[in-house]
């Protein structure tokens, strides 16, 4: 089978294109990666052409020997649609996790993101936490949840209860709440770092002045799970530019019967009175 022609690389295109329309992905902003399932990596094998390695930059031995889908460093998301081998990786990891080498895309030269320390390590986090079920690491830099970092405090917990409050799915779609990075450089091992620790209870990491990092098991759950932060957080500039007092909102006890009747954990810490 062509590579191309495989149903998750067009679900990886299908998604940063989705991104870019969303204005998402200015220039070259954003990334985005896939780690491949075992099958998938045995119907596409015949298209590999394997280049030299080159180190990661961190070590995540758990996912040694795995392949992963990302897009390119410096590329633009605008472009994965139009010329997708240009604009897109397949990558192998050693035996040891500690370095990778493109075995397919980027045609006219360039390597995989530059976040890519931060991608590894968080799929190595998230797969351990989810029993092996997440596959997608997903950056944009998303423009509401990015305004709201110069207003409110970096803080889980303010962050968490004001997305909570703004739609009444959020709770539901994001039950463990988002937790909040502190502004770092980006493309790092210390971001990778302090990202990976958040993301060993959150679904969401916030990087604040920056964007959002998110993770889910497929391409619909973790796309749908950044445009709902998103639209929360769109909402919350909206009605702060409109007053900055709620004249009424969702109550701590309103979350814990919504729990009931959705069957989700809410944790308490969440839901402190104001």
């Amino acid at each position: 089978m062509k590579l191309l022609d495989a149903e998750f690389v067009q679900g990886f295109i299908r998604m940063a294109n989705d991104g870019w329309e969303q204005g998402w992905h200015e220039r070259n902003g954003g990334n985005l990666s896939y780690r491949v399932k075992p099958e998938e990596v045995t119907s596409v094998k015949e298209n590999f052409e394997p280049k030299d390695w080159q180190p990661i930059g961190t070590s995540v031995p758990k996912l040694a020997n795995e392949y992963f889908l990302v897009t390119g460093s410096g590329k633009y998301f605008r472009n994965v649609i139009i010329k997708p081998e240009d604009s897109i990786c397949m990558i192998e990891l050693d035996e040891k996790g500690e370095n990778y080498r493109i075995v397919w895309g980027l045609v006219n030269g360039g390597r995989p993101t530059s976040e890519l320390p931060s991608h590894l390590m968080n799929h190595e986090v998230k797969m351990l936490a989810s029993g092996g079920a997440h596959r997608v690491i997903y950056h944009a830099h998303t423009t509401n949840v990015i305004a709201l970092t110069f207003v409110l405090p970096l803080e889980d917990k303010v962050f968490t209860r004001e997305l909570w409050e703004m739609a009444t799915e959020c709770p539901v779609v994001f039950p463990d709440g988002v937790g909040v990075v502190p502004w770092m450089v980006p493309g790092g091992r210390d971001i990778a770092v302090a990202t990976s620790e958040l993301m060993k209870k959150y679904d969401v990491a916030i990087w604040a002045h920056h964007g959002m990092f998110a993770s889910g098991e497929d391409f619909d759950l973790t796309f749908g799970l950044m445009h709902t932060v998103e639209k929360s957080a769109e909402i919350l500039v909206k009605m702060l530019s409109m007053q900055p007092q709620k004249r009424q909102t969702i109550s701590p006890q309103n979350f814990r019967d919504l729990a009931v009747d959705f069957k989700v954990n809410l944790p308490e810490e969440f839901l402190y009175e104001k």
